[in-house]
């Protein structure tokens, strides 16, 4: 099979030779000790190396400091790095002073047509190799940015409180992504296979909130980005950290075809309890711990785990760190380790 094909067959619940697996997206500090181990110049020659499936495409940005989508509002009123890895949803932010609908125009809201090359998207789309899977990295995580506009706290009180200045603020932010997004599908359109998109619902015990708030609140928006990529013909991955056991079904009701990361210590997201509840209804990627086995394991536990995936899921799992970041605490013969032992049996 090639990489693409054991995609779309993992996702779908297909027969497949192998689960299919994806690196994830390693942070520029992580990559030096990856090149070393692997004895490669580059992530890309790193891909060929451990033979992963799945090729990210970022959606080029540009916006300093960040040039990062993720970061295309500047809601906090205190100064931080406004870089994805540094940003902050706890802020004070922009919308904490105001109480009216329609003060919602009172931001300066970024068009994203300024910001966001479209002819670079479709250089970028078009040069991934079309054996891979080809996943736009697009995050549109209008509930987030929600959280960040007012402060988190704030926007939490929000929702309760000043449910219609809420909503106004989240379906403004919503719509600036359905814009973003409309521009980057066009411009990849025949190049593309899938998206990643999402929201950080959970902790590491825990929904952040009462899951029918998210039904109230957020959902609407998930529904419309979701539809919009689906409208391409695209595949959506929907990203969440934490324990959100309870709006999986919801996820899938709203038409996701794959859930990630599967943040394996965070309660009710360990595999065989995702198995025995939606095995055959949905797909995930991830299910490989990354806050305590690829830190602290060997690469023999790490083996070890893989292979309890694949017995678990024989398909439906793309296996992958259980975030999508690999940092530099991960030793890279763990990483050799998770891709090792998936070839095909």
């Amino acid at each position: 099979m090639t990489h693409r094909e054991r995609f779309f067959a993992t996702i779908e619940n297909r027969p497949t030779d192998r689960p299919a697996s994806w690196l994830g997206l390693p942070v520029l500090s992580a990559i030096p000790a990856l090149l070393r181990h692997f004895e490669v110049s580059s992530v890309d020659e790193l891909k060929l190396k451990i033979d992963d499936d799945v090729y990210p495409i970022e959606v080029p940005y540009n916006f300093p400091p960040s040039n990062h989508i993720a970061c295309a509002f500047k809601f906090a009123k205190t100064a931080h790095d406004d870089k994805p890895d540094e940003r902050t949803l706890t802020a004070p932010g922009f919308f904490e002073d105001y109480s009216s609908p329609s003060d919602v125009a009172k931001f300066p809201w970024p068009n994203p047509a300024d910001y966001l090359d479209a002819e670079e998207s479709r250089r970028l789309a078009m040069a991934a190799n079309p054996e891979y899977a080809r996943l736009g990295i697009m995050w549109s995580a209008h509930f987030q940015d929600a959280c960040a506009a007012f402060g988190m706290e704030n926007a939490l009180l929000t929702m309760l409180t000043n449910p219609e200045m809420f909503t106004a603020v989240i379906d403004r932010i919503t719509e600036f992504y359905l814009q973003a997004n409309e521009i980057f599908y066009r411009a990849t359109s025949g190049y593309l296979d899938a998206v990643l998109i999402g929201n950080d619902f959970g902790s590491q015990n825990s929904l952040l909130l009462d899951p029918e708030l998210l039904r109230q609140f957020v959902f609407k928006g998930t529904r419309q980005l979701v539809e919009q990529a689906k409208s391409y013909g695209l595949k959506v991955i929907h990203h969440s950290c934490g324990s959100i056991f309870p709006v999986i079904d919801d996820l899938i009701e709203l038409g996701v075809d794959a859930i990630h990361p599967i943040q394996a210590l965070a309660a009710d997201m360990d595999a065989q309890n995702l198995k025995n509840n939606f095995y055959g209804k949905t797909a995930f990627c991830g299910g490989v711990d990354a806050q305590q086995l690829l830190v602290h394991g060997t690469p023999q536990q790490v083996a070890d785990k893989v292979q309890e995936l694949r017995s678990l899921f024989p398909t439906g799992l793309i296996i992958s760190p259980s975030h999508e970041a690999i940092l530099p605490d991960i030793p890279p013969a763990n990483v050799e380790a998770l891709f090792k032992n998936l070839k095909p049996c």
